[in-house]
């Protein structure tokens, strides 16, 4: 089941520098949310904050808290595998595994979490993780060809196939499309429509009309400079946000005075 995530008084650290400060947010259930500001402002520190990839830079630490369910996922007895079994994530660029056939693809985050599955539950999971990132009937005669073999559309469709495969309570999407022509990121939108029935996506994008187009929140990110920590300005209803921000530095950013 999708859950929403709290997040308080959240500051981000790399050693010692401030990267981001003072997040205050919920993320809805079952709802799109899009992150958007300027290159810089910790959008994207944020996003892997929140399923805790951010701590593969050695030093990087936070403070605060980050709350799913009840669990705080920054509390010393949560092992960080879990939390990102919990929360998937889609990175910009596509990344199958190179030497691995899109069906040993899809299955590659249940192997790394040691699930040893029987062939038909496999090829079950398989078919239904595929059907899900709206893939299936593209490859279903080829899932023992590369996954590498694949358009960059395709590709990142397959990377959100491994991603739901876990089944996942929340998706997190670092600027998806940025690597895509048109018709593919037409596509992956297509598919967040689709899925934020079943998940809670957050999705990092630099494009104003995406953001417009796939969520119903969006909140938007800052920096008063270089050295200085990025800060959430203001999250509110997309429609508003795209109208009446309440901020006037997140109308300057819309209307493209600066960023």
């Amino acid at each position: 089941m999708a859950k929403s995530i709290d997040v308080s008084d959240l500051d981000i650290y790399y050693g010692d520098f401030l990267a981001v400060e003072g997040v205050t947010i919920t993320i809805p259930a079952r709802s799109v949310t899009a992150l958007i500001g300027p290159s810089g402002c910790g959008k994207s520190t944020f996003l892997r904050s929140l399923n805790r990839m951010h701590e593969a830079i050695p030093g990087a630490h936070v403070d605060g808290k980050i709350v799913v369910d009840g669990q705080s996922l920054y509390d010393p007895s949560v092992d960080p595998v879990e939390v990102r079994r919990m929360i998937g994530m889609v990175f910009q660029r596509p990344n199958p595994f190179p030497t691995m056939s899109i069906y040993d693809n899809v299955l590659a985050g249940l192997r790394l979490n040691n699930k040893k599955l029987k062939k038909a539950a496999a090829d079950d999971v398989v078919e239904k993780s595929l059907k899900g990132a709206n893939l299936w009937n593209e490859v279903k005669d080829r899932l023992g060809k590369p996954g590498m073999g694949l358009s960059g559309g395709q590709q990142q469709r397959l990377c959100i196939a491994r991603a739901i495969a876990v089944e996942p309570q929340v998706l997190l999407m670092d600027e998806p499309c940025s690597a895509l022509d048109p018709i593919s990121t037409s596509a992956i939108e297509d598919l967040i429509h689709e899925l934020k029935t079943e998940y809670t996506i957050v999705i990092v994008t630099h494009n104003m009309q995406q953001a417009a187009r796939v969520s119903e929140d969006t909140a938007f990110f800052n920096i008063a400079g270089a050295g200085k920590p990025g800060k959430l300005i203001e999250m509110n209803p997309t429609k508003k946000i795209f109208s009446v921000p309440d901020e006037q530095a997140t109308e300057a950013y819309i209307s493209g005075r600066f960023g």
